[in-house]
């Protein structure tokens, strides 16, 4: 069991300031995963709050039976596709195009180097699906299962999709060298 079950686990039992721990481990993570659908750092940290609003106001319906981790990305990733559809985006921003008042500390150090800098970019470039699987598995750290878990999708389509993202970024990548 991971610390933020165990948090969790003690907030239920009253400890108020156990929410805190909560919000620290994943909060960041949850924003920056929002953004990848919302590409508006603002709307992303709204939603990212309703997210963990979730955990205060419906405090029954986490079971313990997946991690804390995955059920917070996967309540995310539902608030994130439903602020899509209320308010019909239909031109997103690339990443690199957002103004660097918008950028969160993590994301300046993530894409600071020149070769994080092309990886950032040929991720952008990806279908939205490839680019969710890509950020649950390899920045988020998730298993496939938990992974395929938040997307609705089994292990072996989880699977393919992460294979055709690294075909699509390997030759993006060799492109750019």
């Amino acid at each position: 069991m991971q610390n933020g079950e165990n948090s969790y686990r003690r907030y239920l039992e009253g400890d108020e300031e156990a929410f805190t721990e909560v919000l620290e481990l994943y909060f960041n993570n949850l924003t920056l995963f929002i953004n990848g659908y919302l590409n508006d750092i603002h709307a992303s940290e709204d939603v990212a709050i309703d997210t963990m609003l979730e955990l205060v106001v419906h405090k029954k319906r986490y079971a313990f039976r997946s991690s804390l981790k995955t059920y917070l990305f996967a309540i995310a990733r539902h608030k994130a596709l439903n602020h899509l559809k209320k308010h019909r985006r239909t031109v997103l921003v690339p990443p690199d195009e957002l103004e660097l008042a918008d950028r969160t500390s993590l994301e300046t150090e993530v894409i600071e180097n020149e070769r994080k800098r092309r990886l950032h970019r040929a991720i952008a470039a990806l279908e939205t699906e490839l680019q969710t699987a890509v950020h649950l598995v390899y920045i988020e750290g998730m298993s496939y299962k938990d992974a395929a878990g938040v997307m609705k999708k089994s292990p072996k389509q989880l699977d393919n999709l992460i294979t055709r993202a690294k075909s699509r970024l390997k030759e993006e990548l060799s492109d750019t060298e």
